[in-house]
Parts: structure tokens; sequence; C-alpha cells
């Protein structure tokens, strides 16, 4: 597979493959559904499995400039995720992407260009998009 249109490939494989949820209602709610087994994946990382903990805290917003303030932030997530619950995330990760291209197919959008897009703000705006 030709890696320099990854997004198009697998926009394309998607819209070859949906059948059953083909309606935007149905793509917008599994759309909804996908991101809350995400969550719940990374949960029960912490809750049932124990690889990891989350150990939330206030982040320090003081600092001087941007730069400060984004290498002092935290991500509170303490350990690293054991083989089983990456493969778990990543799974529930790839279900979210398969409607994330759904919807895209859906009102004729280019997950690729979306992609560039983004790419395009975050080099335009470099630290000043962390606002």
């Amino acid at each position: 597979m030709d890696n320099s249109n990854i997004c198009d490939n697998f926009q394309s494989k998607v819209s070859n493959v949906l059948i059953r949820h083909k309606s935007i209602l149905d793509i917008i709610t599994k759309l909804e559904e996908s991101n809350s087994k995400v969550n719940r994946a990374v949960v029960k990382s912490a809750t049932s499995c124990g690889c990891i903990s989350i150990n939330a805290s206030r982040q320090d917003y003081s600092k001087d400039s941007l730069i400060e303030i984004k290498d002092s932030l935290k991500s509170h997530i303490e350990g690293e995720l054991c083989e089983n619950c990456k493969e778990k995330i990543e799974e529930e990760i790839g279900k979210h992407m398969f409607y994330i291209a759904s919807l895209c197919n859906n009102f004729n959008l280019s997950l690729e260009e979306i992609v560039l897009k983004e790419i395009d703000t975050i080099k335009t705006l470099g630290i000043y998009n962390l606002l």
C-alpha cells in the first residue's frame, strides 16, 4: 500500500465496506458511541488492569512564557500501557477513525485534506495553537 496518501486509501476502504450504517444519523451516533468506547478503554486501563494510573491535579499556568507553560503541563498519566490495554485502545481508536472517515465520505470531504489543513494550522500558529 502506498503510504503517501494513507488517509485517502483508508477513506476509500471505509467507503467500500460501509453498508449497514450509511445514514448520517447512524454515522454520527456510531461516532459518538465509538468515542465513548475509546474513553472507556482508557479508564479500564487504570481501573481494571492498573497498568496506568491517572493522578490529576491542577495544572500550573503561572509561568512567564507559553513554552514554559507547555513544558510544565502534565498528562496526569503514570505508568505505561500493557500490551493488552494498548491493543484495546488502538482497536477502539481504529473504529473511531472508521466513523470519522464515514462522516467525511457522506459530506464528500477528504480526510487527507482535513489532516493537511490542520497540520498547516499547527505550523502557522505554533505554540499559540495551545490557546
